[in-house]
């Protein structure tokens, strides 16, 4: 992808008020919860770090994304335009190598797990990104920022390869907490590193691997270089937020850090850090075969139930993956789920309202997802009562601002987006589904010919079956018992 000087913002729903003065939020940088003011009046700057695109894309590569999703729907919500660049890595050691074990060309290898990923993303809801660059196209851009890290001081080319002199760099280490007497780069040593805890800006050329050509010979970027090359090419030398997992914190955003300082660029003005998913106490990765694809989750719960478990929790707290635990969470998006379309099916169409403050208060609060959960189902609890209690007015006004707190959440079972009518059931949803139908069409049948004995038996069926039918003015309306 080759850049360009000039991005214009997704278009996304804008709130007509102006910003409102009140999210807070962690950065690692400081180790403290501070006032977020976006650097440009009325737009957000988000970067965050993508995918290495190696392989299929599992629940782990995923949480993030989909939190600085509800992130960025949050600020829009509140008023801001944003600006938001996820990259891919498309370059990378592991790709070359599980590429040459698959016999395949490299480049092959990474456009088709880049398709897997951004397929990933786009099943789960996350909004496109304004941009996603790829490594490859910023070449010249990192030459660059080489050129002056060396020009500085910063940086020393040796044998073909730049690295970056760590003790050169005052505050190295400030981000993650490392001592400098302490730090692994977790790299080779290299012939030409001068110190071993400098770490590599530019691999020269080996047989067999992609170059590109540049003064200090042929090629390819180290993985930090690359961050630090296209952020700042799009969202300029400063900018509001840079996102990733808290495994990125060192060495990669630590370098990152030191390497766009050290060039004059104040970088970014938040540090966040989603944590893991993990599985018996491990964090998921393909390196310990505990991973759990986005398509093997697909073939078992719907969309909207996987995004429900994943940007429930708080984004820093860990995720310890349990199918316990992910059915529980389908339950909950059930829950909304039946409320809203049995509003709709009994009352009416239901709009998006306001959410409530309580709500507001929560994500404000360094993205409290939990609270905001609480105040959700509280939420959809009162609703339930309202219809129960036949008040169409406080069901409708309560079904409005449950549709508006799910939209901020990515959640909105009536949008476009996760309606059944949009095909996202899974394989065993989609039949019940014609099961169901099938019975109440046969039901609707029976009592069109006043045959009420074989309308009741259909109804008991799908009672025993553990499925609630409640007739509505729009006909009737089934849901699956919560149990």
């Amino acid at each position: 992808m080759t850049c360009c000087n000039t991005v214009t913002a997704t278009p996304l729903t804008r709130t007509p008020y102006p910003f409102r003065v009140a999210l807070h939020l962690y950065d690692t940088a400081t180790r403290s919860v501070r006032e977020f003011h976006p650097a440009r009046s009325g737009t957000a700057s988000m970067y965050v770090c993508g995918a290495t695109v190696q392989g299929v894309p599992h629940i782990g590569h995923v949480r993030g994304a989909l939190n600085y999703d509800v992130l960025r729907r949050w600020l829009v919500h509140s008023g801001l335009d944003v600006l938001m660049v996820r990259n891919v890595t498309d370059i990378d050691d592991k790709i070359l190598t599980k590429a040459a074990d698959a016999d395949r060309p490299w480049w092959e290898w990474a456009a088709t797990h880049e398709r897997a990923f951004e397929s990933a993303y786009e099943s789960l809801g996350c909004l496109p990104p304004s941009i996603a660059p790829r490594a490859t196209g910023h070449v010249t851009q990192m030459v660059e920022l080489m050129q002056r890290l060396i020009d500085g001081g910063h940086a020393y080319a040796s044998g073909g390869d730049v690295y970056f002199s760590v003790k050169a760099f005052d505050g190295y280490g400030d981000l993650s907490g490392q001592k400098l007497d302490e730090v692994q780069q977790g790299e080779s040593l290299g012939e030409g590193k001068r110190d071993p805890r400098d770490f590599t800006l530019w691999k020269s050329a080996k047989p067999g691997e992609p170059s590109w050509p540049t003064p200090w010979g042929p090629g390819r970027p180290g993985w930090h270089l690359e961050c630090s090359a296209m952020a700042t090419t799009y969202l300029g030398a400063e900018f509001d937020i840079h996102g990733g997992g808290v495994d990125l914190v060192f060495p990669h955003h630590e370098n990152e850090r030191a390497q766009s300082n050290a060039a004059g660029d104040p970088f970014a003005r938040f540090w966040l850090h989603n944590a893991w998913v993990t599985l018996s106490g491990e964090k998921m990765s393909k390196s310990l075969g505990n991973t759990v694809s986005i398509p093997e989750m697909l073939k078992n719960y719907r969309a909207p139930e996987l995004r429900y478990y994943l940007v429930q929790p708080h984004y820093r707290s860990t995720i310890e993956y349990s199918d316990g635990a992910l059915a529980e969470a389908a339950q909950g998006y059930r829950r909304i789920e039946q409320f809203l379309r049995r509003t709709a099916g009994s009352v009416g169409a239901v709009g998006l309202g306001e959410v409530p403050a309580e709500f507001a208060a929560a994500l404000d609060d360094d993205l409290a997802t939990p609270h905001a959960f609480a105040v959700l189902h509280n939420t959809v609890r009162d609703g339930n009562a309202a219809l129960d209690a036949a008040d169409s007015s406080k069901a409708l006004e309560l079904a409005a601002s449950v549709r508006a707190m799910v939209d901020v959440l990515g959640l909105d079972p009536l949008s476009a987006r996760w309606s059944e009518a949009g095909g996202n059931e899974t394989p065993t949803r989609q039949a019940l589904s014609e099961l169901v139908e099938g019975l109440l069409a046969e039901r609707q049948q029976a009592r069109a010919e006043k045959d009420f004995a074989r309308a009741d038996a259909a109804r008991d069926r799908l009672q025993q079956a553990g499925i609630v039918v409640e007739d509505t003015p729009n006909g009737p309306q089934w849901t699956v018992k919560d149990v």
